[in-house]
């Protein structure tokens, strides 16, 4: 088994969930920590391969300038913000 060491810092906080209950030991603790590390990983992983995706099929966007760039995301977040954008 691999040997795991830990901070002072988060080995308070493990005691400190499960002295709150919200995980029954420190093997719980650190498995849920690890699940989640693990479900983020891949996450990225998926959004950059589709970003790649998006740059090989030509779904990509050239700005003048960083204003230009800036005004677009500015747009994008308005639309979806009033459920009329993507």
């Amino acid at each position: 088994m691999t040997e795991i060491h830990l901070s002072d810092k988060d080995k308070a906080f493990i005691e400190e969930q499960v002295k709150a209950g919200v995980y029954k030991d420190a093997n719980e603790a650190v498995a849920v920590g690890l699940r989640q590390l693990q479900a983020k990983t891949e996450m990225l992983k998926r959004l950059i391969q589709e970003g790649l995706d998006d740059v090989e099929a030509g779904r990509v966007h050239s700005y003048a300038s960083a204003e230009e760039f800036s005004n677009d995301i500015k747009r994008m977040a308005d639309e979806k913000r009033m459920g009329t954008g993507y």
